[in-house]
């Protein structure tokens, strides 16, 4: 699936099963939620930190595909194509970062 077909697959989605897209305010709200939630298994997963017995089974790929959804129903309600501006930040960080990591000594 590619980002183009995402975008649309979730704004059918919206339209003919989620009656209507909450508003943008409330969507940034609900992405923060699901970053958290991402951030919390991460930290279990890979962190110091311990699951509960309750949520062992929780996987971060799930997550993902939270946060993905809510960012892109944050795309289509703002008129954002974001094929294009991935695109775009690729040429960013490249131009920006083209000797910046390879001359990195931490790295």
């Amino acid at each position: 699936m590619t980002l183009q077909q995402a975008q649309a697959d979730v704004d059918n989605w919206i339209k003919t099963v989620g009656v209507r897209y909450f508003s943008e305010l409330t969507n940034l709200g609900i992405l923060m939620e699901e970053v958290g939630e991402l951030s919390r298994i991460m930290v279990r997963k890979y962190g110091e930190q311990s699951f509960k017995a309750n949520e062992s089974d929780r996987e971060p790929g799930d997550e993902m595909a939270d946060v993905l959804w809510v960012l892109i129903c944050l795309a289509n309600q703002t008129g954002v194509d974001l094929t294009a501006a991935l695109e775009k930040n690729f040429e960013k960080k490249t131009n920006r970062d083209k000797d910046r990591h390879v001359q990195n000594k931490k790295l």
